[in-house]
């Protein structure tokens, strides 16, 4: 499939200005936008994203905000309902390092590495996509609905002491 929704940038052609870009997906994009969230319906993607690189350290920074108005079914009625989405982001990329620099490293679990530059380019429009992507729920569900589950529960509740369950698992 072909991506209808990309904004590639190459990193060589920058220099250490700072950069803004305003991407505001076209109805057709929406569709694209849609299928790869796999959502419901995308009313409306924008998003403002800025980059400045520092040549010297080899880095380059990039922030912004992702803007989205999504439709989604709610896990709870199944009803479809939408949600705005206004996410800040802030990324930081090493411009020389490759995928093998970084498996040389010994890397301790707090260590915040730069992310990698693939083939010099970065798209913004998979960054925006990835940010609305991890914001997104899992289980989406409109605002106040809570489950029941009294309502599904078969079963009536009896108290039971923690000691008393521990109890059964022994035998």
């Amino acid at each position: 499939m072909q991506k209808k929704f990309s904004y590639p940038v190459k990193v060589d052609e920058l220099n250490q200005n700072e950069y803004r870009y305003i991407i505001d997906a076209a109805p057709e994009e929406l569709e694209d936008i849609r299928q790869i969230l796999k959502v419901e319906k995308v009313e409306k993607f924008s998003a403002e994203i800025f980059l400045k690189l520092n040549i010297k350290q080899h880095l380059l920074r990039v922030w912004g905000n992702v803007r989205a108005v999504l439709a989604l079914q709610s896990v709870i009625s199944l009803n479809i309902f939408s949600k705005k989405y206004d996410i800040p982001f802030e990324l930081l990329y090493d411009t020389k390092s490759t995928y093998r620099d970084m498996k040389e490293k010994e890397l301790g679990i707090y260590d915040d590495e730069p992310d990698i530059i693939e083939n010099g380019t970065i798209d913004l429009a998979d960054l925006a996509l990835e940010q609305i992507a991890l914001n997104m729920e899992d289980y989406p569900r409109d605002e106040g609905e809570v489950f029941d589950y009294a309502k599904y529960n078969d079963q009536p509740e009896e108290k039971q002491s923690p000691f008393s369950v521990l109890q059964k698992l022994k035998k």
